[in-house]
């Protein structure tokens, strides 16, 4: 048996700042799980909470959602089993190591036509699309949607699971193996924003009425020509910074251009009960069963984790990746 370890930081900073420690497994308390980890999944939040963008208390073991094996259950969990395939998404983190004890409530069971070796790389990613695209902007059969950055990990669930909604996705990318890929998902129009007016190309594609929606994880390099990829009344949904956090805006210019509408998400607050995250779980179950597919051709060891930042932050991988200890 591999010795239990984690990849931990003690201070914010870059790749290099993770060192292997040893973990001292724990014995579950009442309405407690631990999880001997299968799969761990690789986000881009997680760079924001290694560089310090969103600081976490240190020492912390970074890693918000993994998949595995039920190995210990503390007294009063009755919907979970010892030997169970589980996953979980932890806003306490912690899934950087072999193993994890938390709360039951957080934890819901994978379905068995999910593998369990990729699962980690859909979770996260595949939640953060149910509340985008079905809760936080309810997306009707017949809109059309710009979603930025559409070949990375979240663009392509969403890209699949738009068109489930019957919507007509516009997607932005930066080369062309990624808009070919996008492309194969489902992507209907690509803007290579690379080279290509964003807000030019959204109204050459809708005649020029715009979109009464944009999901924007990018953020500093794309929001204002986001701003003005909207019709009037749209809404802005700016849920990630991977370009770097948004600068401050003076509200009236959602004013001005259009009487628009600024939301600034996250997960946790469209997951916050057990009953809300299950919902959320069984909702990206559905999607997958009818189709969505996981992309998830890239995988790091768990020790190699650093490599895995520089890998990810140079927006080196396509799809999905994931870790594996």
């Amino acid at each position: 048996m591999t010795q239990p370890y984690s990849m931990r930081i003690a201070q914010h900073g870059g790749s290099d700042v993770f060192e292997q420690i040893p973990l001292e497994l724990t014995t579950p308390q009442p309405n407690e799980v631990r999880i001997k980890h299968i799969s761990i999944g690789l986000n881009f939040i997680d760079t924001y909470h290694r560089s310090g963008l969103y600081p976490v208390p240190l020492p912390a073991i970074l890693g918000a959602e993994a998949v595995g094996t039920v190995d210990a259950i503390g007294a009063d969990v009755d919907h979970l089993k010892l030997g169970d395939i589980v996953g979980y998404y932890n806003t306490g983190l912690g899934g950087y190591a072999t193993h994890n004890t938390l709360s039951a409530d957080r934890v819901f069971v994978i379905p068995s036509f999910i593998p369990a070796t990729k699962a980690a790389a859909i979770l996260l990613k595949g939640l953060t699309c149910e509340y985008l695209i079905k809760r936080c902007f309810p997306v009707q059969t017949g809109q059309t949607v710009l979603v930025h950055a559409i070949a990375g990990g979240v663009g392509l669930i969403a890209c699949q699971w738009l068109k489930q909604l019957g919507a007509t996705v516009i997607g932005t990318t930066s080369t062309t193996q990624k808009a070919e890929i996008a492309t194969a998902h489902g992507c209907d129009h690509i803007i290579r924003y690379d080279h290509e007016d964003i807000a030019q190309r959204v109204m050459d594609f809708t005649d020029g009425a715009g979109v009464p929606v944009v999901f924007d994880g990018v953020g500093k390099s794309t929001f204002e020509a986001s701003l003005d990829c909207l019709q009037p009344r749209g809404t802005m949904v700016s849920f990630g910074n991977a370009s770097g956090a948004v600068d401050a805006i003076a509200p009236a210019i959602l004013a001005t251009k259009g009487s628009l509408y600024l939301t600034r998400p996250t997960l946790g607050h469209y997951i916050a009960t057990p009953e809300e995250l299950q919902q959320s779980a069984d909702a990206l179950f559905t999607a997958i069963q009818n189709g969505v597919r996981i992309d998830c051709d890239t995988e790091f060891n768990l020790t190699d984790v650093a490599h895995a930042h520089e890998t990810l932050q140079a927006r080196k991988i396509i799809g999905q990746a994931i870790l594996r200890p």
